[in-house]
């Protein structure tokens, strides 16, 4: 198996479903979403921060090396990452893992 890697993304609520199909497009396997909860610019920003919205989506997906870059490029770009407030989106190295398929 190749070194496999973990594509960590997080975005609007309501975004995640939109760039997970990218990512597969680009040759992500799958991906595990769930919901959370942002803190700190909010809070920072006190008046002003009442307009950005605390709930987020988180995007996780275990790729493997030729499949890792086409697929943050896909996440960057269905979710508008390179503009502010968008969300962001980072890659781990995954040391071990179990049950991960690949057909590739």
């Amino acid at each position: 198996m190749s070194e496999l890697k973990l594509i960590t993304c997080i975005v609007q609520r309501g975004k995640a479903e939109k760039v997970v199909k990218e990512a597969i497009r680009a040759g992500a396997e799958g991906a595990t979403v769930f919901y959370a909860r942002g803190t700190g610019i909010r809070q920072k920003l006190g008046f002003w921060g009442k307009i950005i919205t605390p709930e987020k989506e988180v995007i996780l997906i275990v790729t493997n090396d030729k499949v890792t870059d086409p697929v943050f490029n896909a996440l960057i770009k269905a979710g508008k990452l390179d503009k502010p407030g968008n969300g962001f989106a980072f890659v781990h190295s995954v040391d071990k893992a179990v049950g991960f398929l690949t057909n590739k």
